[in-house]
């Protein structure tokens, strides 16, 4: 038995366990494997999917299953199973289409599958994928197969901000319509969120609401941080986040995890 049995810890990955520069914070390591070593349930919930966090599940000892996709999928890279998974309705190929023609400069990356597809790739598309080492294939929205776990919308945020009122005024019943950072406007099924798929993982291991902790840094992590029993947030996150009232950290470079852990061993 140990102090952390039965409390579960979700952290997004990118600018929080892991720095913006690729590294993992010697703090973070040390800190995720005490609590692990404690009985604590380890997890990542990222907006990355499963071809872009694969190489990275191995860096922490994540013992429970990931939430990937922004909470489209839940994969247990222990056993190599997909645990569960939801897709965008079918319509969002004629969706993006007319949005792509009211927003000629938008272009985004859409997941079928472990296969990225691009349409009308930028800059901030190369620097994602090279972020995540990932390549993609690129073509015409119609040629796109279906269905698509994500999409993942890329311009200057100003666009972009834009391009999500127009999508939430017109489509708010079918999709989740959130940043994961400035340029990335993430696209998934309505009800497909961090929150709702931590719930979800939460649930399966038997973990109840008031032993839930999470922490995030954008505004695809405030469904989670609104479940959790304390929500955390780097220094540097984003204006909705420090607007929620979470509990803020020092610097994701610093090792912002490893001030949650000591939160929690003081707490248990």
């Amino acid at each position: 038995m140990g102090k952390f049995d039965g409390v579960l810890l979700a952290s997004d990955f990118d600018d929080t366990l892991y720095t913006q520069d690729g590294v993992l914070p010697d703090a973070n390591r040390r800190a995720v494997e005490y609590f692990v070593s404690e009985g604590g349930y380890f997890t990542v919930a990222t907006g990355r999917a499963h071809p872009t966090f694969a190489p990275c599940a191995h860096l922490v000892p994540i013992n429970v299953p990931v939430v990937l996709s922004n909470g489209s999928a839940l994969y247990d890279f222990r056993a190599d199973y997909m645990v569960y998974e939801t897709f965008l309705p079918l319509r969002v190929a004629e969706d993006m289409a007319q949005v792509a023609a009211r927003f000629p400069a938008l272009g985004f990356e859409a997941y079928h599958g472990d296969d990225i597809y691009a349409y009308n790739p930028n800059l901030v598309t190369e620097n994602h994928l090279a972020r995540s080492n990932s390549s993609c294939i690129c073509c015409p929205i119609a040629n796109i197969p279906l269905p698509w776990n994500k999409a993942i919308l890329q311009q200057n945020n100003g666009l972009l901000r834009q391009v999500q009122n127009d999508m939430l005024s017109r489509w708010s019943e079918h999709y989740e319509v959130i940043f994961s950072n400035e340029v990335l406007l993430e696209l998934t099924r309505k009800g497909s969120n961090k929150g709702g798929m931590v719930r979800y993982l939460a649930d399966l291991l038997g973990v109840t609401s008031q032993h839930i902790y999470c922490v995030g840094d954008n505004q695809n992590d405030l469904p989670m941080l609104e479940i959790a029993a304390v929500g955390f947030a780097p220094a540097n996150c984003a204006d909705e986040v420090k607007k929620l009232g979470v509990k803020r950290l020092c610097p994701c470079e610093e090792g912002c995890i490893a001030e949650v852990v000591e939160f929690l061993d003081r707490r248990y």
